[in-house]
């Protein structure tokens, strides 16, 4: 398989729409939603939607902020393995579940109202726009086959 970009980044090709993705992004952040949660759905949504750039830099990012190895080699398995807790299980689903939506039309209320038993409408609000982010980077990085570890 190729991995040469195909083109530049698009947000770098049009920079008018820099601003307004890195304000989305400050704004999803002061949502009350630990960095490490919202470090674990990023990387879940990367993992399914196979962006190799968002899963090599949510993998550093996770590290520089403090995640060990092991929680993040078993975020792919995240229901087998002991190491989340009930509040970071409800944000790996909900993350699978939005990312998934045409496989089910619509997020189940089972997996909604298992996160807001952990998280205030602030912080669901924080991460349904934190995993929507994720799912943007995800398609425009995969589209134009962003290579993994490449910075912009």
């Amino acid at each position: 398989m190729n991995t040469d970009a195909r083109m530049t980044n698009p947000a770098i090709v049009i920079p008018e729409a820099m601003p307004a993705i890195l304000g989305v992004i400050r704004a999803a952040r002061k949502g009350g939603v630990p960095e490490s949660v919202l470090e674990l759905a990023h990387l879940r949504a990367s993992q399914i939607n196979g962006c190799s750039y968002c899963v090599v830099g949510g993998i550093a990012s996770a590290r520089k902020n403090g995640e060990s190895d092991e929680r993040l080699h078993a975020v792919a398995a995240w229901r087998e393995a002991p190491y989340f807790t009930g509040a970071e299980r409800a944000a790996l689903e909900l993350s699978e579940c939005v990312t998934r939506l045409a496989d089910r039309g619509v997020v189940p209320d089972d997996v909604w109202n298992a996160a807001a038993a952990h998280f205030d409408e602030r912080q669901l609000a924080s991460l349904v726009l934190w995993i929507g982010l994720t799912n943007f980077f995800n398609r425009v990085n995969a589209t134009t086959r962003q290579p993994a570890g490449a910075t912009w």
